[in-house]
């Protein structure tokens, strides 16, 4: 078997590994009966994967495009992909008014301003003579488009302007911070210690508990949303960030993840790590918890995700102070009882998937790991 040698030219070995992902890119199983590189496999791999690619991507993607679209584009329910705006110009002796193009009867097209209620003939005057009024269908209107990245979405909460003023962005992602970061540690340390119990302690009801954790799964959570609201009122959580952070902070998914993954230490590390005189709390702290590191990773996803997104249960025990809104609580600011301004709704809606997709890349490469290792003795 002979082995590639690195090249002292750093470049050689970038064309080498460029050459080698794009063959990966590329590879096809083929079809043997024919001789041909692409067989049907191939072909509807392609498509299942494009399909999931277009449903998980999506709706993201349109998120995106319609979060710098101009505020009248989305009233009028714009489908196009690029940002569209209607071109305003200053008409003298007028004022400033959309501009449309009429085509008359003798096939002429002019530039036209609406003087008039918009009905079925239409009261228009053509820019270049203002003082003519015609009547135009409605229908034979057509506005005069311009693509214009509408910044404003994202500036005017950004910066507490226009019909954004009450938005504090900076306090909402703050908020959403400080839930996410200490809930997720707080998670990883209470699951990984019920965790560590139950996989490499011996006792009596060991399989119970952890069959009455597994159950809990069953049961969804809006059946328990009252009664868990009236514990955090009583212990006076209610109002508060911890009201939040505390209820959730074991979950059931992630005990049952680190179990199966601590199951595949070796119980023989521990015995040894006794005989050594170390004590049940250094053996947690010093051998179980770096050997679970990629569990861990998944589950510290897992809850970032959880935590970040979650809208119903913050809501519920944040509503009596907005001060301590989260970023989706503080999303509900744009709609009001006859309008929502689903511009700002769509572009901080982008401003919130920031954070989450950077954790999310920054720890991608241990879900696979974490997960294919997780019950394998």
């Amino acid at each position: 078997m002979s082995a590639t040698i690195p090249s002292a030219d750093p470049s050689v070995d970038q064309q080498r590994k460029k050459g080698g992902l794009i063959a990966f890119l590329t590879r096809t199983r083929g079809n043997p009966e024919t001789g041909s590189r692409v067989g049907m496999n191939d072909l509807l791999a392609w498509a299942y994967l494009g399909f999931g690619l277009l449903v998980i991507l999506g709706p993201v993607i349109w998120t995106v495009l319609s979060s710098i679209k101009p505020e009248t584009a989305l009233e009028t329910f714009d489908t196009r992909a690029l940002p569209y705006a209607h071109i305003v110009e200053e008409v003298p002796g007028i004022g400033e008014k959309l501009l449309y193009e009429w085509t008359n009867d003798d096939g002429v097209t002019r530039e036209v301003v609406k003087v008039g209620p918009t009905r079925k003939l239409t009261d228009v005057v053509a820019t270049d003579d203002v003082e003519t009024v015609l009547q135009a269908p409605r229908l034979d209107l057509v506005p005069r488009d311009e693509v214009r990245v509408a910044t404003e979405n994202y500036l005017d909460p950004l910066l507490q302007r226009g019909g954004a003023s009450q938005f504090n962005i900076g306090r909402l992602l703050g908020n959403s911070v400080f839930v996410t970061v200490v809930a997720t540690l707080i998670t990883l340390l209470t699951n990984s210690m019920a965790a560590f119990a139950l996989s490499k302690y011996t006792f009596r009801g060991r399989t119970t508990f952890m069959l009455l954790i597994i159950a809990t799964l069953l049961i969804p959570p809006t059946i328990i949303l009252v009664s868990l609201f009236f514990v955090v009122w009583i212990f006076g959580l209610s109002g508060t960030l911890w009201g939040v952070i505390i209820p959730a902070a074991a979950t059931p998914t992630g005990v049952f993840l680190l179990r199966q993954y601590m199951l595949t230490i070796p119980d023989e590390l521990l015995e040894a790590a006794r005989m050594d005189a170390a004590s049940e709390w250094k053996i947690y702290w010093r051998i179980v918890l770096p050997l679970s590191l990629p569990a861990l990773a998944v589950l510290a996803i897992l809850s970032v995700i959880w935590r970040w997104n979650d809208f119903l249960w913050p809501l519920i025990v944040l509503i009596s102070d907005p001060s301590v809104h989260t970023i989706q609580i503080g999303l509900t600011a744009f709609s009001g009882e006859n309008d929502t301004a689903y511009n700002y709704v769509l572009a901080m809606t982008v401003v919130s998937l920031i954070p989450i997709t950077l954790v999310f890349g920054f720890l991608q490469k241990y879900i696979t790991t974490g997960i294919a290792t997780t019950g394998m003795k």
